[in-house]
């Protein structure tokens, strides 16, 4: 199950977040290749961020996935989920960072 979990310093209370959840649901599920109701969307917002040494909009993200990610989709998912922080919440594709953690990719197989 993939879990994006995305946290930006602005006050989001009063905004319509349905888009945001609804856009990063389908993009996660398209390019990891896993069914949307398999897809976890986490947005926190109002968290103190300082990104090049000052507090304008910015966002920071982590995806979680077991399988499913490799080169070509971390770029597809840091170029698509900025994307959709640029469109729906006004954060420059530039104030965001998306940090992408395979559980499959540290597998051991056990000797017992």
């Amino acid at each position: 199950m993939p879990c994006l979990y995305i946290t930006t310093n602005l006050n989001l209370d009063g905004i319509d977040t349905h888009p945001i959840f609804s856009e990063a649901t389908t993009a996660v599920s398209s390019i990891i290749g896993k069914p949307q109701k398999f897809v976890m969307v986490i947005l926190k917002s109002s968290v103190p961020i300082s990104f090049e040494g000052n507090k304008e909009p910015a966002a920071y993200a982590e995806i979680v996935s077991m399988g499913g990610i490799d080169s070509e989709v971390k770029r597809k998912l840091i170029a698509t989920i900025g994307t959709i922080l640029q469109s729906n919440l006004s954060i420059p594709r530039t104030r965001f960072f998306l940090k992408v953690f395979d559980t499959t990719a540290f597998r051991t197989n056990s000797k017992i």
